[in-house]
């Protein structure tokens, strides 16, 4: 596809092996980077996304499995970014096995944590009776970040929250070792605090949490 020969032509040029370095060993080494920074990457993104905005918007989702395959970490940010800016309001139902493999694939706390707020929670609001069944489905796997992405999707949501399903699932996975399941239990319910700061606060009071998720639940309550 002349998009994504595009975008890897741009960042190839604009590639970086000092910023590369440092990128790849921040992200414990896991991924490969052009070492583009931020601000740079969405630019060229932007750019060439609309010189080839037909070819994107009638190919959404094939660009971006596609682009989730390629070995370096920026072309994955920006398949995300793609699914996020083309793909809501224009979710079909069956697009939660694409949100599923993403989320088990080049799996990392920057991907699954944007995944989880901007994608799969945008796609529970736009098919909120499939809420149960997918939490249900994500929640039992064995796979972590599943676990972590329906803790964590509705970040956002605000006064929409779901708090007798957050707690639901704070109170089921209190008892993991895993940092990122602890952490992530703590930014949900510190993210809720900001809308209903009593509800969490007595959760908190009223829940054995591990240290770390109740450090960070209550950073901002006073």
């Amino acid at each position: 596809m002349n998009f994504i020969s595009s975008l890897e032509k741009a960042f190839q040029e604009k590639s970086n092996t000092e910023n590369a370095f440092a990128m790849a060993k921040y992200m414990r080494n896991h991924f490969l980077f052009f070492g583009i920074k931020t601000d740079d990457r969405r630019q060229i993104f932007k750019e060439i996304c609309k010189e080839n905005q037909k070819e994107i918007i009638e190919n959404i989702r094939e660009i971006a499995l596609q682009l989730f395959a390629k070995k370096e970490r920026e072309l994955h940010y920006c398949a995300i970014e793609i699914v996020i800016k083309y793909g809501k309001g224009n979710y079909k139902k069956e697009d939660i096995k694409l949100i599923e493999k993403f989320l088990i694939t080049n799996s990392w706390w920057d991907s699954v944590d944007t995944i989880s707020k901007f994608i799969l929670g945008e796609y529970l609001l736009e098919f909120p009776l499939e809420t149960e069944k997918v939490v249900e489905r994500f929640s039992n796997s064995t796979n972590m970040w599943l676990n972590r992405s329906v803790i964590l999707f509705q970040l956002g949501y605000k006064h929409k929250t779901n708090f007798d399903l957050l707690i639901s699932e704070c109170e089921k996975h209190k008892i993991s070792s895993e940092f990122f399941i602890q952490k992530a239990i703590g930014w949900a319910l510190r993210e809720y605090a900001k809308t209903n700061p009593d509800a969490v606060r007595n959760f908190v009071n009223q829940t054995n949490l591990k240290p770390l998720s109740k450090k960070e639940a209550l950073k901002n309550i006073s």
